[in-house]
């Protein structure tokens, strides 16, 4: 098992704020010694919340809704992604866990699916399979374990804690990407991509892991745990950000620090800032809040704490979704890290759903998942925010036509059922904040639809520019369809994905 620290193999993690002692495997944090009370002297003082959110439809499973089944010791540290599927979302689970006869004995990451949070997650008629494993002679060539993966420009990127052995203390954080989300390719050749930085001796050794990822304004988040760093506190516990323009972190590094993002080079730059007390945390951002929110276990459930977009001030007062853990959250997110969007009621509710581990059985297992509504939002008050989380939408326009949120723009779609297959709701009220976003083009029923010889399809707007759209978009527009060479399709003005 990726050990945090000691021989037996077992270990726990304190849990801040005086949460209760959580019994952890593999990538597990070590016990702490007692030691003065955890430090405050973050920039708390500048961080005041400024407002209580309202919660509503508070959830949980009702038993175990993900584990790799009899053979798997333990399941835990999962990371989720909600993809729209029809009306509904289909929801694809990726967590740490061990299964017999699989590359090196120690930590796995396994990969389940399901339709929905509280009903059972399988894959190819079993419980999970496994997707990724250890890598002899590498920095994780013993254990990989907390995974969290998102999805943006067609790929699929997963972060994860590597370990060389049984007991290297100073795990480090690794990237691999993947077209599917099963089959993953190690990235930046193979090498870790964010090591401990090593600025202060504590006996919590564990080193770097735990990452968490996301992807916001073109820019890769990462933030993760780092024991070593100057800014933990006295047990190790502590979360990190870093940030760049390329999945493998060495474009445009930036570190955050107590004046903000600051350009780091590499990312072996000090961590004196964390974000928050936590070991083994996940976080997503809210379009509709404009937040973050990171998701970490205190002694009731798990904690929502919240920071604004330049990490200034805490925006909202801590949320708790309660119930029984044992190990870190897994918070559900889109493909990007974001929060979903509802499609009951996109501007006026944020859903938070999560899966933990909530047995000890010795090691975390049991994933169950727990879920509260956060509600009143408003979160389409102006135009930037109404781009953001209406995007995927169709609202009604004041042509009687439809206008489809795609990339932030507007293209004003004729036919009412026509949007319907380009988006996950057309909703029945005009959204005010939308009227003063410029229309980027009109799809006109009938309009030209063009073949490429690979079948993709694209229809013309009124002033010819081609928008990628699906065969049921197609048709529903009683569009006719022309088939073009491989040169006249590669010289279409493209204007944007309808799909």
């Amino acid at each position: 098992m990726v050990e945090r620290s000691r021989p037996s193999g077992r270990v726990r993690a304190l849990v801040p704020l005086g949460a209760a002692l959580a019994l952890l495997t593999a990538c597990a944090l070590p016990d702490a010694q007692p030691s003065p009370p955890t430090r405050f002297d973050r920039p708390v003082e500048r961080s005041l919340s400024s407002s209580t959110l309202r919660t509503a439809h508070e959830r949980s499973s009702d038993g175990v809704v993900a584990s790799g089944g009899d053979p798997a010791p333990y399941n835990y540290a999962p990371t989720v992604l909600a993809e729209p599927d029809g009306e509904g979302m289909h929801h694809r689970a990726w967590w740490c866990s061990q299964l017999p006869g699989i590359g090196p004995p120690g930590d796995d990451v396994l990969f389940a699916e399901s339709g929905a949070l509280d009903r059972e997650f399988t894959a190819d008629g079993a419980p999970a399979v496994p997707v990724f494993t250890a890598e002899p002679g590498a920095f994780d060539g013993k254990h990989t374990c907390d995974p969290s993966v998102l999805r943006t420009g067609g790929r699929y990127y997963l972060y994860y804690t590597g370990a060389a052995a049984e007991h290297a203390h100073g795990n480090a954080i690794g990237v691999a990407s993947s077209t599917d989300g099963r089959a993953w390719r190690r990235e930046a050749g193979g090498r870790s991509i964010v090591r401990p930085s090593g600025e202060v001796h504590r006996a919590n050794d564990y080193g770097a892991g735990q990452p968490s990822a996301l992807f916001l304004d073109g820019w890769f988040y990462l933030m993760f745990t780092d024991t070593t760093a100057s800014g933990a506190g006295w047990n190790g516990a502590g979360q990190f950000v870093l940030r760049a323009r390329d999945p493998e972190f060495t474009d445009r590094v930036q570190s955050l620090d107590d004046t903000g993002f600051t350009p780091a080079g590499t990312t072996d730059a000090a961590r004196r800032r964390s974000v928050v007390d936590a070991f083994s945390a996940d976080w997503t951002w809210s379009d509709a809040l404009q937040a973050f929110l990171i998701a970490h276990q205190t002694e009731q459930g798990t904690t929502i704490t919240s920071w604004d977009r330049d990490f200034t001030r805490h925006p909202y007062a801590p949320l708790l979704v309660p119930g029984p853990w044992r190990e870190g959250p897994g918070l559900v997110r889109g493909d990007d890290g974001h929060a979903p969007t509802s499609t009951a009621d996109p501007c006026g509710t944020v859903p938070v759903d999560l899966l933990r581990a909530t047995e000890p059985d010795p090691a975390p297992t049991a994933l169950r998942s727990f879920g509260l509504d956060v509600v009143g939002v408003r979160g389409c008050a102006d135009p930037a925010g109404a781009r953001d989380v209406l995007e995927a939408f169709g609202v009604p326009s004041p042509e009687r036509t439809v206008d489809v949120v795609r990339g932030g723009r507007k293209v004003r779609v004729e036919r009412r059922s026509v949007a319907a297959t380009m988006v996950r709701r057309v909703l029945d009220e005009r959204v005010p904040a939308l009227e003063d976003v410029p229309v980027a083009g009109t799809v006109r029923a009938g309009a030209p639809v063009l073949r490429s010889p690979a079948g993709e399809l694209v229809v013309l707007d009124d002033h010819d520019r081609a928008w990628t759209i699906l065969a049921d978009s197609a048709a529903a527009n009683d569009s006719p369809v022309t088939d073009l060479d491989q040169q006249a399709w590669d010289a279409l003005p493209r204007a944007g994905d309808l799909r």
